[in-house]
């Protein structure tokens, strides 16, 4: 067993947390701090803070920010507010919600799909986005 801080590896604590763990634990820990070092390194000797390159993504992902988990916590509880609004609709309403602003599919490709007029299908998804507004103000 070995004793580790759990402030080196974590930078939530403030203070010294010391725990003891298995040794293949505590060398794990050890060589992520490592990679994460290296990862460092190699974008700061690269100079890859920036990129004029957007395609691609390959020098954007060595800037990438990891989100914390309290920025996924957020993420996950604004999908879920925004899912139960969008299930707040009726059925047809929601549907062709959904078809645009999720799947970004025109106005014209639902009504088709439908076999309606496209402007009940515009109609349709502002009185949703609309009442999607409201259930969110109402309910949080």
């Amino acid at each position: 067993m070995t004793t580790i801080n759990l402030k080196d590896f974590y930078y939530w604590y403030l203070t010294d947390e010391l725990v003891e763990v298995p040794d293949e634990v505590a060398e794990e820990l050890m060589a992520s701090k490592r990679r994460e070092a290296a990862h460092a390194e190699r974008v700061r000797y690269n100079k890859a803070y920036y990129s004029l390159d957007c395609d691609d993504g390959l020098e954007y992902s060595a800037c990438l920010h990891e989100p914390s988990p309290q920025e996924l916590m957020d993420r996950k509880e604004l999908f879920f507010r925004l899912w139960n609004a969008l299930n707040s609709l009726p059925e047809i309403q929601g549907r062709r919600v959904d078809a645009h602003l999720i799947l970004g599919k025109s106005y014209r490709q639902i009504a088709r799909e439908e076999g309606v007029d496209k402007s009940a299908v515009r109609c349709s998804v502002k009185c949703g986005i609309d009442r999607m507004k409201k259930y969110l103000q109402e309910n949080f």
